[in-house]
């Protein structure tokens, strides 16, 4: 598959803004292995290759297993997941999915026993930035396979 657009070279002012999600993101009270893993199940959701090439290379630095990444977009059946990254994983999903049109009340009540609302908050604006991450590397077909961990640190310090 052929890239279409470059957007982070074309449009980098434009993106500014997204970028300002990791670096509020880098200084939140949520662990970061646990954001890299709700980007990754994210970008599983919405097929986004860039982002899991990326997610799952910087959560095997992080001290990540092989196993908990094969698993993860079976989740709700494995038990080798905390009820917090449970939560999280229904919150993301919830959140990324709103074709129903709203988040289940029931979801919002997991997510509140494991979370602050400030974590809450937090987690949702994870959510919205993998979301637009992914949405702009699909639609622009960014090419996945050659992402270096560390990479992007770029944006979040110089933002």
């Amino acid at each position: 598959m052929e890239q279409r657009i470059n957007p982070f070279e074309t449009r980098y002012n434009a993106l500014k803004p997204l970028f300002g999600f990791g670096v509020y993101l880098s200084k939140a009270s949520i662990e970061k292995e646990l954001l890299h893993l709700i980007y990754y199940r994210v970008s599983q959701l919405n097929g986004c290759a860039y982002c899991l090439d990326m997610h799952a290379k910087d959560l095997r630095v992080m001290g990540e297993s092989e196993q908990r990444l094969y698993m993860l977009s079976a989740w709700e059946e494995s038990p080798i997941y905390t009820e917090r990254e449970r939560a999280a994983f229904a919150w993301a999903e919830a959140v990324t999915n709103l074709a129903d049109g709203h988040v289940k009340d029931a979801v919002y009540a997991q997510a509140g026993k494991q979370f602050s609302e400030a974590e809450l908050i937090d987690l949702t604006i994870a959510i919205i930035a993998i979301n637009g991450f992914n949405r702009l590397n699909v639609a622009f077909r960014t090419p996945a396979g050659n992402y270096v961990p560390g990479m992007h640190a770029h944006h979040v310090n110089n933002n």
